[in-house]
């Protein structure tokens, strides 16, 4: 995930140490017994920067594929490769002749399937497909449909077979709706109008609204210094959307909410009173840009400064307005733009604490009501795909995560009918990524007839296992872990492809 340069230097954990190079192995190891319905592949993405190169922002480099291939109770390989990009192979994001390059990124945030087609994501950019094998087919714009850059968190209608998605840009069109069938085929696009270009890194689907995150992390020209040139605005204020997208054309209609940031979404759905619930995890203001100020200042810590001046940018973006200044939110202790020591900040206690919120928007009233759902600092929900949209009794989330904690690592279970929690606690010394659920069968069962798979590393980074267990019995554990062959850093977000999609 991050360059052995600057783990070295600041002393991070190994488990965050990015690999050299792409190795196969197979026949792997298995504790336990892997459930045989499983057939097809665990895959997962993350930022690994090539060898002798830094990472720049902690959230940049080239996208890195993890795979693993399980059948018949057996994990017959791993494998791990780089997606070759535009960016891999050194093409500039910002061409000559100041247009922007939407094939020249890292593809390095999530991979799913659609279509018997498997894509890597990531938000600035145009999607790559990849074999089921992990190699590198190439960008896709649907046909020269997609002219924007698509989000790493599309989301699949499961009645429609329909992936809704967006793209968001620094200038007009700031934010693009986008929806293609269940064939593949780029049907819809529309441009959805904001008051200024945001960082906007997931939303949600229910059967009939899109909602719209529209959060205070604006593009600001004078952040261009930095990996990712996007800051905390206060004066934007917080606000999220709701859009009919069984209605072309239909408006928006906004509901101010508390300042906030939100990476990821749970899932969302329409109860009987036609209210929109969503539940989603929550930053406040001062961890959000406590957060955001360590991974920029590190950039800058480490030389990283991509210069782009504004007479470039204008050359690429057209006119733009004098950028906002940042400020510091309330309860925050340090201004968004300080520039304190990289070293020191990264040596800080945990920071980038997130809990379960739900929000319920009501268009008869036009008001928003949010509440705190559990105090745990947690991250990477998930659910049942087949509920996306619909009411959902169980979201898995993972905790421990945030920056230099040393928390138990855990995957939780939330149980929405009930209001308790499963826990399945590691050890102190292993981390967890994102808990990937995976149905039993195709057809009718109980929600949570399946099984979660996660990619759990020592702290050390010196080996990994992927974890398969049962999700009604989380606490449970492990019903089966599969030995990796080599440790696999911190990453972001999978899907498991069965074999049935491949």
């Amino acid at each position: 995930m991050i360059d052995p340069q600057t783990v070295e230097q600041y002393g991070l954990p190994g488990h965050l140490q990015a690999v050299p190079d792409e190795i196969d192995a197979v026949h792997l190891p298995v504790t336990g017994t892997l459930p045989p319905e499983l057939d097809g592949r665990y895959l997962r993405n993350g930022p690994n920067p090539l060898p002798g190169r830094r990472s720049g922002h902690l959230q940049a480099g080239p996208g890195m594929l993890h795979g693993v291939r399980l059948r018949g109770g057996r994990a017959e390989w791993y494998r791990n490769r780089w997606v070759r990009t535009g960016a891999f192979h050194d093409k500039p994001f910002v061409t000559p002749d100041g247009r922007i390059d939407l094939t020249a990124t890292s593809a390095n945030t999530h991979v799913m399937a659609h279509a018997d087609r498997v894509y890597a994501l990531v938000e600035v950019g145009l999607p790559y497909e990849v074999t089921p094998d992990l190699a590198t087919v190439g960008p896709c714009d649907f046909g020269g449909r997609l002219t924007t850059a698509m989000t790493a968190h599309p989301k699949t209608d499961p009645d429609t077979g329909e992936l809704h998605f967006f793209g968001y840009g620094f200038v007009p069109p700031l934010l693009t709706y986008h929806r293609l069938d269940a064939k593949g085929e780029l049907v819809h696009s529309r441009e959805v109008p904001v008051r200024a270009g945001t960082m906007m890194h997931d939303f949600a689907v229910t059967e009939h609204h899109v909602v719209w995150l529209d959060l205070p992390m604006t593009f600001q020209l004078s952040l261009a210094d930095r990996g990712i040139p996007y800051g905390w605005d206060e004066a934007h204020g917080a606000r999220l959307g709701l859009m009919r997208h069984d209605r072309p054309g239909a408006e928006v209609t906004w509901f101010e909410i508390e300042p906030c940031w939100i990476f990821h979404v749970g899932n969302a759905h329409e109860d009987a009173g036609g209210r929109v619930i969503l539940d989603a995890v929550r930053y406040s203001p001062a961890e959000w840009t406590a957060l955001w100020a360590m991974l920029s200042r590190a950039d800058a810590a480490r030389g990283f400064s991509p210069r782009l001046s504004r007479t470039d940018a204008e050359r690429t973006f057209g006119p733009l307005p004098p950028p906002p200044l940042p400020t510091p939110p309330p309860g925050s202790d340090r201004g968004v733009g300080s520039r304190t020591d990289g070293a020191r900040d990264l040596g800080a206690p945990a920071i980038g604490r997130s809990s379960l919120h739900r929000w319920i928007l009501d268009p008869a009233t036009g008001r928003a009501t949010e509440q705190q759902l559990d105090d745990r600092v947690v991250e990477f929900p998930t659910i049942d795909d087949d509920l996306t949209g619909r009411r959902s009794r169980y979201l898995y989330t993972v905790t421990g995560n945030e920056p230099r904690s040393r928390d138990h690592c855990a995957i939780v279970k939330y149980d929405d009918v009930t209001g308790t929690c499963a826990v399945h606690e590691l050890d102190a010394e292993t981390m967890v990524g994102e808990a990937v659920f995976v149905p039993a069968t195709p057809g009718p069962r109980r929600e949570d007839d399946g099984w979660l798979m996660a990619v759990a590393t020592r702290r050390d980074g010196s080996a990994s296992q992927l974890l398969v267990l049962d999700a009604a019995r989380v606490e449970g554990g492990p019903v089966a872990t599969v030995e990796l062959p080599r440790g696999v850093p911190a990453g972001f977000h999978g899907s498991w492809i069965p074999r049935s999609r491949e």
